[in-house]
């Protein structure tokens, strides 16, 4: 994140094609809260929106389940896969827990975010704290370079400032440079891509963009697939304006699709069908 501005979040809001992302974002979000199924089962579509965002993210994770399997399935213990997608409903139930605190201790809640990721399947040492020099990182999908702990921390502490300070960026822009400046850090040794993924929630939902957490960004990502997350992702770690703009144009078109899933989960619900 390389701006000199006095609100650097606000001046990448500012970046050419910025607008038109926050502004596109703005109106998909609007038309799901205003489907008539939302006045009286909201409660059903968040919960759907819940269950469809953890998978989503467990699939960019390496665990890619059918929806049905997930919604199936009882025991999340065992195999690799299975351990991702137990990790990614546990933090999806979780982020609702914490909006409270994220303006005021973000690292607090990241660090809770990896301590319920983890779920006991890492070293008891290493769970809910950013790695130390010399520990390794666990994130198969990211392969650019990992930053050396003392860089980690510098960079977290200055993102937790700017997220406390508070800004006049859209919350599409801040979802978007928290998520990758997470996934850039990878500052603990796992489970970052899933972390990354519910602070983004976490923001679009305390920005009150979306406060009934109906509109699952992972879903997105996760149907645009690998390639495209990662292409973005590289405009995110090049720091030049058009990579930022670049991803988070991504992040934008990744909301928009999960708010068309949520509105197809309306729709059902209007038939009686789901």
């Amino acid at each position: 994140m390389s701006t000199t501005a006095s609100d650097p979040l606000a001046a990448l809001g500012a970046l050419p094609g910025v607008a038109d992302a926050v502004d596109s974002v703005r109106k998909s979000v609007d038309r799901v809260y205003g489907h008539r199924v939302m006045r009286r089962r909201s409660n059903e579509v968040t919960a759907e929106a819940a269950l469809r965002g953890a998978r989503g993210s467990a699939a960019l994770s390496g665990a890619d389940w059918n929806l049905e399997e997930v919604r199936r399935r009882t025991d999340f213990s065992g195999e690799d896969e299975a351990r991702t997608i137990g990790a990614a409903l546990r933090l999806t139930a979780e982020a609702g827990q914490l909006l409270s605190i994220w303006r005021q201790s973000p690292l607090r809640v990241l660090a809770r975010l990896h301590l319920v990721a983890a779920g006991g399947a890492t070293r008891d040492d290493a769970v809910g704290r950013p790695r130390l020099s010399g520990e390794s990182v666990d994130e198969p999908l990211i392969e650019a370079p990992v930053p050396d702990a003392d860089e980690v921390a510098g960079r977290l502490e200055g993102l937790s400032q700017l997220i406390i300070a508070g800004s006049e960026a859209p919350a599409l822009v801040t979802a978007s440079i928290v998520h990758g400046e997470l996934l850039a850090l990878r500052p603990f040794g796992s489970h970052n891509g899933l972390v990354a993924r519910t602070a983004e929630r976490i923001v679009l939902i305390g920005s009150g963009l979306d406060p009934k957490s109906i509109c699952p960004a992972e879903v997105g990502h996760a149907e645009q697939g690998r390639a495209a997350y990662l292409a973005g992702f590289e405009g995110y770690l090049s720091g030049k304006p058009e990579g930022m703009a670049a991803w988070i144009a991504h992040c934008g078109r990744s909301v928009e699709l999960g708010t068309r899933e949520s509105t197809a989960v309306c729709e059902a619900l209007q038939r009686g069908a789901a």
